[in-house]
């Protein structure tokens, strides 16, 4: 079936599962996922392959860019603490207990069980916001929650990275490694802003037309990307070949992107016009629904591929693998969230008096909201078929059907059981931006009424107009 064909099927099947998922109040990433994996086992449908540079490139930098865009840099801020604790914390607790269970239990080798641990560590983005801001909980949930997954996703690939590093080479270094880490996140935050800048710059010297102005926009996401993660390995490569400078060097791509939105969804409003974002936001809205669901869609269809590489296992190995690591996925965060909540609190009274301990049931959301996606697949089917030596990279098709395990339990058992656990607790949504959206439609109001008073005398207003602008 021709390319073309196999896309609008898609989108097709994305708008009937998308619709079908509003009729029955369902996240509609649940279902996408479902719906997807049920389809990639009717034989009569062509074999979808995910290229998984193609998702890192194309799908993942714009997604990652409109939820950074559009997230409040004054509540990010606000909560930088706790974001930090799950983003950073969490992560690299979830790599280190993942891959000491599958290594104990499972009996994957050390460095393939770090592989497993990285891949499944982040949250995803799109699922999670999803999840939680259709379901009415109070802000500040929301916020952490995108917070984390915008965040985690830099920490879980630069942990990747490392661990296949070392499988390929066949050698590790923790000093290498925590300092690749250490250089990754700060280039990529460093790429970030300066791509940020050079887009504020050029946006202000572009002509003014919407469509002009929001080419660039779209363009933004993929330029961060790009100079993160190609710029610094070009640059050395050149080194290489003149001084023999050992190594590589590569910055967070995905870091990038989310310094470089939240930066310029700080600087937007002062650099566009309101058509220009009335224009963006319907464009990015779309694009990101589109992207979306087909991302969704693609992880289900993968679940055919996934099985043909198992044939040693038995059916019942594989599901008690697959049970075992998504349990220590989702109890690793229930564990590590409360105590990253409390502690610091009762440790430190400046904390406490600045950030008063918030309700153990916003608390238990969070520690409950952990879905995995859209990086976890894509990292898992990047995974290198060999090795420097040239052996088949170990248990390569293990580590793809345990995370595309974790993505499906994840998505299907916490994100259809949080509106229950919701609705348990009795939280509702505080409504904190509809307050705050009318109390900033008051001070517009009264700005205008002065400036009405002040215009009142001149000779060209006609007192009937400014009165009926008053009414």
């Amino acid at each position: 079936m021709p390319q073309l064909e196999i896309i609008l099927g898609l989108l097709v099947a994305v708008a009937a599962l998308a619709t079908l998922a509003t009729r029955l109040k369902i996240p509609y990433p649940i279902l996408l996922v479902l719906g997807g994996s049920a389809l990639g086992f009717v034989p009569q449908l062509p074999r979808v392959e995910l290229d998984p540079e193609l998702v890192f490139l194309l799908f993942l930098p714009p997604l990652l860019y409109v939820s950074a865009l559009f997230t409040s840099w004054r509540d990010f801020r606000a909560n930088v603490r706790p974001i930090s604790l799950l983003a950073i914390g969490l992560v690299l607790m979830t790599t280190f207990v993942v891959a000491a269970v599958v290594h104990a239990v499972i009996g994957l080798p050390w460095p393939a069980a770090f592989v497993l641990g990285a891949i499944v560590s982040p949250t995803d983005a799109i699922a999670a916001t999803t999840v939680a801001q259709r379901l009415g909980v109070p802000r500040r949930i929301v916020t952490v929650l995108e917070g984390e997954s915008l965040v985690n996703d830099a920490t879980g690939i630069v942990a990747y990275r490392v661990a296949v590093a070392a499988v390929v080479t066949g050698a590790f270094s923790i000093w290498e490694a925590g300092l690749q880490f250490v250089l990754g996140a700060a280039g990529g935050v460093a790429a970030g802003f300066a791509v940020g800048w050079l887009v504020v710059w050029a946006r202000r010297h572009l002509s003014e037309d919407p469509s002009v102005q929001n080419i660039v926009s779209l363009l933004t996401p993929f330029v961060a990307y790009l100079a993160a993660e190609e710029l610094p390995h070009s640059l050395w490569e050149v080194l290489r070949e003149l001084y023999g400078v050992p190594g590589d060097l590569h910055f967070s791509g995905v870091l990038a992107v989310v310094t470089t939105g939240l930066f310029l969804g700080r600087k937007g409003p002062y650099i566009t016009s309101s058509g220009t974002r009335l224009q963006g936001y319907a464009t990015w809205e779309l694009i990101t629904f589109l992207l979306n669901g087909l991302i969704f869609i693609l992880i289900g269809l993968q679940l055919g591929s996934v099985m043909e590489g198992l044939d040693e296992y038995t059916t019942g190995e594989l599901a008690s693998y697959a049970l075992l690591t998504s349990l220590t996925v989702i109890l690793v965060r229930m564990i590590w969230v409360f105590p990253a909540t409390y502690v610091p609190r009762w440790a430190s009274r400046r904390i406490r008096e600045r950030d008063p301990s918030p309700p153990w049931r916003n608390v238990s959301v969070i520690a409950w909201t952990g879905m995995r996606g859209v990086i976890s697949l894509a990292a898992a089917l990047a995974l290198p078929l060999q090795t420097a030596s040239e052996v088949p990279f170990p248990n390569r098709d293990l580590i793809i059907f345990l995370t595309f395990c974790v993505i499906l339990a994840t998505l299907v058992v916490q994100g259809l059981s949080l509106p229950v656990l919701i609705r348990a607790l009795g939280l509702e949504d505080d409504r904190i931006g509809d307050k705050e959206e009318t109390h900033g439609r008051i001070k517009i109001a009264e700005a205008a009424l002065e400036r009405l008073d002040e215009l009142v005398d001149e000779d060209w207003v006609r007192e009937d107009t400014a009165e009926r602008i008053r009414g």
